[in-house]
């Protein structure tokens, strides 16, 4: 193992006990430190008893949130780290285990090209053998020659040229036959060269297989330590998502008993001074300021006293022909369906629940002080439900003030500026801030907040 990668082991260990044993060597990760988990459990226990008191505690658990939050990033990050290291070592594995099997494929065909070798060495030794027998027969042959006499050679031969003749060939056959064993002898030392480089190089190509071999062990080792460390880590994001689930459950406890301490019960149409005690609660959680946010409900249904007169008609077709809740033209809502669903989950009738009626530039179907469109609705209902802890309910005044809320604290409202504000008065009457043709809706909420805010004065000086 390279020392930078054994650097990279330690400290991911490292990172891994951090991660899993709150104390060791004395960091402290957010939401996993001793402290910070005992502080949890404090504020899971604690309980409140004014209003003061819970928007307090309310704060507490959001801050708590926040950490858990940050903290389950970065373990996420981490998982994603892990898995993309092991993801890694995965491809190299099977890298390693190609090499190494063409590796052997070569070693074997070396081996095959070794025996060739070794048997073409072993012909041409036997060739020589061959070579050298014949050669020291004629040898031998022109040796008897020298040593006869000329008397001899006189009575053997017809004439003294056909002696000559069988001399001259004799030593024609004798070079011939050595130039052959000389071509012989250096056709093995090549081949021998041959066998021996043959030999080296399978011997350097086994080496390599061994490498590779112990090269794909220790990357089957590091992946096996990684894929622990990924289970820890997965336990211990599982256990954040835990804890971050119970905290917001306190939360939603905490918000509902932030409202039960307002005083306030759902009416149909509240006072001013109950809807102000709304807007308060809804601002803590919103960022929305209660005069602007009474003035938007104050335009769409008086605050609740005209929260609609017409009704879904149970004909489908009438539906599109009265615009009671019909997509505009070339919409995609799905209105009908949703509005349904909403009605169902709630125990309500569809055809005797009142919807706003169509308007001569529009169409109807909103609900409740809100008058949120049943699309627009499906839209926060869980942000809804995760607050308030129960089912939301588009025609209760306490659920219609915080949807309201939410929806104008995510267009700018929650800046508190005058240009914020009108642009989200803009977006949530029509959608946009730029068709002039509804620039009178926004600068009437801005009026009306401007007045409300002067009530608001007058009734917090007569507390």
């Amino acid at each position: 193992m390279k020392i930078s990668d054994f650097v990279k082991l330690i400290s991911l260990i490292f990172l891994v006990l951090v991660l899993v044993l709150p104390n060791f060597s004395g960091f402290a990760l957010p939401g996993n430190s001793e402290g910070g988990r005992r502080g949890l459990i404090v504020f899971a226990q604690e309980d409140c008893k004014t209003k003061e008191e819970c928007e307090a505690l309310w704060e507490k658990l959001q801050e708590e949130i926040k950490k858990l939050e940050g903290v389950i990033g970065q373990t996420e990050q981490e998982k994603r780290t892990l898995q993309n290291q092991i993801n890694v070592l995965r491809s190299r594995i099977q890298q390693l285990d190609l090499q190494i099997q063409q590796s052997n494929i070569v070693i074997k065909d070396l081996g095959y090209q070794i025996k060739d070798t070794e048997g073409s060495i072993e012909q041409t030794s036997l060739k020589i053998e061959d070579s050298r027998a014949k050669l020291a027969a004629i040898l031998q042959i022109i040796y008897e020659e020298d040593q006869t006499s000329i008397i001899e050679v006189l009575l053997s031969n017809a004439n003294l040229s056909d002696f000559f003749d069988n001399l001259m060939a004799l030593e024609t056959l004798n070079l011939k036959s050595q130039e052959f064993l000389g071509e012989i002898k250096n056709l093995k030392q090549t081949l021998e060269g041959q066998k021996q480089s043959l030999d080296t190089e399978k011997g350097d190509l086994e080496k390599v297989v061994k490498i590779q071999t112990l090269q794909k062990q220790e990357s089957q080792t590091t992946r096996s330590q990684q894929e622990y460390f990924l289970k820890l880590t997965e336990a211990q994001y599982q256990q954040y998502l835990k804890e971050k689930e119970a905290t917001e459950k306190r939360a939603a406890e905490i918000r509902a008993r932030i409202f039960q301490l307002f005083g306030v019960s759902d009416v149909d149409a509240p006072t001013f001074g109950q809807a102000y005690e709304i807007a308060k609660w809804v601002e803590v959680l919103t960022g929305v300021r209660p005069a602007f946010l009474l003035a938007v409900l104050q335009q769409e249904s008086a605050i609740g006293k005209n929260v609609g007169q017409c009704y879904l008609p149970r004909d489908p077709n009438e539906i599109q022909k009265t615009r009671a809740m019909a997509a505009p033209p070339g919409s995609k809502r799905n209105d009908v369906s949703y509005f349904l669903q909403i009605t169902q989950e709630l125990g309500f009738d569809p055809y005797s629940t009142t919807i706003s009626c169509p308007m001569s530039f529009g169409w109807g179907g909103a609900m409740g002080p809100a008058q949120f469109i049943p699309t627009t609705w499906m839209t926060y209902k869980g942000r809804l439900e995760l607050m308030l802890g129960r089912k939301a309910n588009p025609w209760s005044i306490q659920d219609a003030f915080l949807a309201a809320g939410l929806y104008l604290s995510d267009y700018g409202a929650k800046s508190k500026t005058r240009d914020g504000e009108w642009r989200a008065a803009m977006i949530y009457f029509s959608g946009s801030t730029t068709n002039p043709a509804f620039y009178f809706y926004a600068n009437s909420v801005l009026r009306i907040a401007d007045g409300f805010e002067n009530d608001i004065k007058i009734l917090e000086a007569s507390k």
